[in-house]
């Protein structure tokens, strides 16, 4: 088109328009057109170096520093986190985006956004010059904002804006000048010469914001109707096409009137291009709205696993794979579109849900939580605590992660118990002491100084304790199935202190130097559930201990394996000394053991119960084959500061007596545990060397069984 033909139009144009003013304001509304389309025919006409020289006194500084041609970079991609069998448990992005081809979007959708943002999209050349005229003459002649944009020239705007890097660039993306106007046609040029058509719609329908959070189509036809794009049919297309314009005055979550008279718009137009019969438009107008939402909540907050997602997203941040520096890897998380396989089960993940919820309310000053581990694998299968994630104090909420080690959840973990007791046996067990090994357990006793030594050689002591279970001689099996404190301070001597402590540490327990003491073997040292699950999976594997591993494998965008986690252990029992612990703990269970009554399974297990003698937290640790548990309940004020449980009101009611780890963890691991005992094979543990019936005296009956009170453990 020449330049005369260009003023030309112009003019007849702005003669069509409504009066706005006196005769002078038409005429110089002409010529400031005209000065306007010189700008447009040098855009077009002029190499691009020529036109970036190019200054009129709508030219800003920030509009000359925008580029002027645009970088092939992908859209921003929204991350998706899966459960082990596919379920989806969160969304990671900055734009919730998720691109696909254009084949994988309903031809409908395509007609839609074509009828009322371009219709002749694929008829035009690089500009439709008619269209720009014309919206330039009426908008400069006062008869209202007209849009002459094409799709092109849209997708050039979005993209200019994606790839702004300053408030300056990005504001400059947007301004209302010609010269923002003419490059942008001339890199609609440069667009289209580089893509076909199919590209350019491709492109914009999956680069432009529906409004709501979603950008794409992809995003919005899950949005709003929980399909995906292949599956829009005329109405919905019409709807989301309809946003385009103003996503915010027609969101029609806010204003279904608005949105509802838009869509109908969307509609006639359709009819008018031939894309819909007129019957099929007047039909689909008289129908509702018909939303399906489905929420995009981005992060862990809302999620089933909100705790395992959170501890699974502070790993992605320190994961080398997905950038040198932290800011690099949240960029991928929340840009990347990756796909994170987890190897959190979603049926543990309920269970384990439901009983830290059904035992503990989120508001009760107590706090309690579970942590699901394969044993062999070191695979993380559900995290999950009785106060729920969120900022409302009131209600019970935090973002505090009780479930992990401080460095990843910020909670610093509780004191076990006389779960600890267990790497003592095992430590006793590697220096050869035999399961027959008796002594004489009185009520109280006091360890002199010099019975225990650190691996420095430093001897600690002395250490007054006492029984809670009475006095008596026990061996390995009826010391730890009584949890007798005066027993296992003397076992812990024979053992040793260095070398219990060594046991802990190699099955992944911190031990802070100062904990490193004669009453280490009562449990005295802070643990989160996860650390504490991962040592019992020790001898539930036959002695491997495996760093817990909650994710399963990265994938990019493209499908590509970003990372594969294998298993990381190391072997720290010998089969022998897991067999034994294994039967020894397996009595806890068993008709006349502290467990027997609020957590036996119909499937071999075994457990060690934890109560502290302040009473601050009760433990319960146990495992079958092939799942290790642990569950903790402990006082916890809304901030997270420990407290004393005597007295504390958890879950409308006091519990009776002295907390113990049988009578108030033990239900809540009973509960979980039950619910999926079904999905794990009724395997039975490997027998312990050179089994000496007579070593392991015959169970109580139940009735003689005693009271839920493991009794003894010590802080």
């Amino acid at each position: 088109m020449a330049w005369r033909d260009i003023e030309s139009t112009m003019k007849k144009a702005a003669q069509t328009q409504p009066k706005a003013g006196s005769t002078s304001s038409a005429l110089f509304s002409i010529a400031r057109l005209s000065a306007l389309a010189g700008l447009i025919v040098a855009a077009v006409a002029v190499p691009a170096a020529t036109a970036a020289t190019m200054t009129t006194r709508e030219v800003t500084k920030d509009v000359m520093e925008l580029p002027l041609t645009l970088e092939d970079v992908p859209n921003p991609q929204t991350t998706e986190l899966f459960a082990s069998n596919g379920d989806r448990l969160a969304y990671f992005y900055e734009e919730n985006r998720q691109d696909i081809p254009l084949d994988e979007i309903a031809p409908v959708m395509q007609d839609a956004i074509i009828s009322i943002e371009d219709y002749r999209f694929y008829e035009h050349g690089a500009l439709d010059l008619q269209g720009t005229l014309r919206a330039l003459v009426n908008n400069a002649g006062g008869g209202g904002t007209q849009g002459g944009s094409t799709l092109t020239q849209q997708l050039v705007k979005l993209t200019t804006l994606q790839q702004a890097t300053t408030a300056e660039q990005r504001a400059a993306a947007v301004e209302t000048t010609a010269a923002r106007k003419v490059r942008e046609l001339k890199l609609a040029i440069n667009f289209e010469e580089k893509y076909t058509k199919d590209e350019i719609l491709e492109r914009y329908l999956n680069i432009a914001y529906f409004g709501s959070g979603a950008y794409g189509v992809n995003a919005a036809a899950q949005r709003y109707f929980s399909v995906s794009p292949a599956e829009l049919t005329a109405g919905q297309a019409a709807l989301i096409a309809g946003l385009v314009q103003n996503p915010v005055q027609f969101d029609p979550r806010v204003y279904p009137e608005r949105a509802l008279q838009r869509r109908n718009t969307v509609l006639a137009v359709m009819a008018q291009r031939g894309k819909i019969s007129p019957d099929e438009a007047t039909q689909l107008s008289e129908e509702p709205l018909g939303l399906n939402e489905t929420e995009f909540a981005n992060g862990c907050y809302g999620s089933v696993a909100a705790f395992s997602c959170d501890y699974i997203q502070r790993l992605l941040l320190e994961e080398p794979a997905l950038g040198d520096t932290r800011d690099e890897r949240l960029r991928q998380l929340q840009r990347g579109g990756l796909t994170i396989k987890s190897n959190i089960d979603i049926g543990m993940q309920n269970a384990a849900n439901a009983a830290a919820s059904d035992h503990v309310d989120p508001t009760d000053q107590a706090i309690g939580a579970l942590a699901m581990i394969e044993p062999g694998t070191g695979k993380v299968r559900a995290l999950a605590q009785s106060r729920p994630m969120g900022d409302n104090a009131e209600a019970g909420q935090s973002y505090l992660n009780y479930t992990v080690p401080k460095q990843w959840g910020d909670a610093n973990g509780f004191q076990a118990g006389s779960t600890f007791k267990m790497f003592t046996v095992a430590a006793a067990l590697r220096k050869g002491i035999p399961v027959t090994k008796s002594y004489n357990s009185p009520q109280n006793m006091t360890m002199p100084a010099g019975s225990y030594f650190t691996c420095e050689g430093n001897g600690v002591g002395p250490w007054p304790l006492a029984n809670s279970t009475g006095a008596g001689t026990f061996n390995m099996y009826t010391g730890t199935r009584q949890s007798v404190n005066t027993y296992f301070s003397q076992l812990e001597r024979d053992a040793g202190l260095c070398e219990t402590v060594s046991m802990a540490e190699a099955m992944g327990i911190q031990v802070p130097d100062q904990d490193k003491v004669g009453p280490f073997t009562l449990g005295a040292t802070d643990v989160s559930p996860l650390d504490l699950a991962a040592a019992y999976a020790v001898p539930a594997s036959g002695g491997m201990y495996c760093k817990p591993q909650p994710i399963d494998e990265i994938l990019d965008r493209q499908g590509n394996v970003v990372k594969k986690y294998e298993p990381e252990c190391d072997r720290v029992l010998t089969d022998e000394e897991a067999a034994q612990i294994n039967d020894i703990l397996r009595g806890v269970q068993e008709p006349g053991g502290f467990g027997y009554q609020t957590a036996g399974l119909s499937i071999p297990s075994a457990a060690k119960t934890g109560t502290t003698n302040d009473t601050m937290s009760v433990t319960y640790a146990g495992y079958t084959p092939e799942l290790a548990t642990a569950a903790i309940i402990a006082g916890a004020n809304q901030q997270g500061q420990p407290h004393d449980l005597r007295g504390v009101v958890i879950k409308g009611r006091v519990p009776g007596g002295i907390a113990s780890g049988s009578g108030l963890a033990g239900p809540m691991w009973g509960q979980a545990m039950r619910a999926i005992q079904g999905q794990l094979a009724p395997v039975d543990f490997a027998p312990p060397p050179r089994r000496q019936p007579a070593n392991r005296p015959p169970p109580r009956p139940a009735e003689e069984a005693p009271q839920p009170d493991d009794g003894g453990d010590d802080d």
